[in-house]
């Protein structure tokens, strides 16, 4: 049975404006009607929020080659303009302007952020609007580099309809580029290895112990409970942080594997390169045992001390230390 509780899309966007534009055409045609989109630009050095604007106003398109498997999930194209409201993030976190939303019909919502704190920061500037406004039942944290079917959301919300214990709802990730291929369908971690991974069969889905961050899927009281994303780590962890406090609340986690979302696979961080990706990896899993295993908080130390020792370079101890000062 289909509900139409209303849904917050949050996509927080850096840089990789076209991806964006991507993701919003595909989330548009979404046949589950009562939603309604927060764009936020987490202060963007490229003037994303510029072409994003560009776009609604029906200035500059998207375009896919034909061959592009996944092309009918963005096309055809919806029609422009299409009705915006541009927000400060200070704007954004009062609940914006009623007044002017209301002349509007359903409008994007646009949100710029003054800096870049992270990721869980810049979604949580979403999350706050939609509090704000207090409208809503469910929050879709979803990434911007990721396109879905029509039939997506309807799908989240018969299955949050049903399943009244779950806050946190997952879907399976496929590769954008093999369609067919599973990327995960969440994660598993390991206390005693600290080890975490991402399970790519259907068959561990009983298994997941977090969910991919990709497509977060929340019951409004869910975040009531727990809070919201933890902006110490500013990149990864965000959602193990989150597994740890629903674990420990009314709430828990699933992920439905009748739902599926396809994924380019953090193209921002790639370009960064391994050594920024390994940087906050590693604090951030010592930061996290810090909260919640303390008293095995040497297990992930000793990991990336045995890699200094290894390679003798200094980022390691930097590693160490501000994984234990934060």
């Amino acid at each position: 049975m289909v509900t139409n509780k209303k849904v917050y899309i949050v996509i927080l966007n850096y840089n990789e404006w076209q991806d964006t534009i991507e993701c919003l055409e595909s989330v548009l045609k979404s046949d589950y009607k009562n939603y309604q989109v927060i764009v936020v630009d987490n202060n963007s050095p490229n003037n994303s929020m510029n072409y994003l604007i560009k776009w609604a106003k029906g200035e500059i398109d998207l375009w896919l080659p034909d061959t592009n498997p996944l092309k009918n999930m963005s096309f055809p194209l919806k029609g422009k303009p299409i009705e915006y409201i541009l927000y400060t993030k200070k704007e954004a976190e009062k609940g914006g302007n009623e007044e002017k939303e209301n002349k509007l019909k359903n409008p994007i919502i646009f949100i710029q952020a003054e800096e870049n704190k992270g990721f869980a920061a810049g979604n949580n500037i979403g999350i706050k609007y939609a509090f704000a406004k207090n409208d809503f039942e469910y929050i879709w944290l979803l990434n911007n580099d990721t396109v879905i079917e029509k039939d997506t959301l309807k799908k989240f919300v018969i299955s949050m309809n049903e399943n009244k214990n779950i806050g946190l709802l997952g879907s399976v990730q496929y590769y954008y580029n093999n369609p067919n291929k599973i990327q995960a369908i969440g994660g598993g971690f390991n206390k005693l290895t600290a080890n975490f991974w991402n399970y790519q069969s259907l068959k561990n889905i009983e298994k997941v112990y977090y969910v991919y961050g990709a497509s977060m899927f929340f019951r409004k009281e869910c975040f009531k409970r727990v809070g919201l994303l933890n902006e110490e780590y500013f990149l990864y962890y965000e959602e193990i942080d989150l597994a740890e406090r629903i674990k420990n609340s009314v709430f828990r986690q699933k992920v439905d594997k009748n739902i599926k979302i396809f994924h380019k696979h953090s193209g921002t961080i790639s370009k960064k390169g391994n050594v920024f990706r390994e940087y906050f990896l590693e604090k951030n899993k010592i930061l996290f045992y810090k909260k919640y295993y303390k008293p095995l908080i040497l297990i992930p130390i000793l990991k990336v001390l045995k890699k200094y020792l290894l390679s003798f370079d200094k980022k390691y101890l930097k590693i160490i230390k501000e994984g234990i000062l934060k």
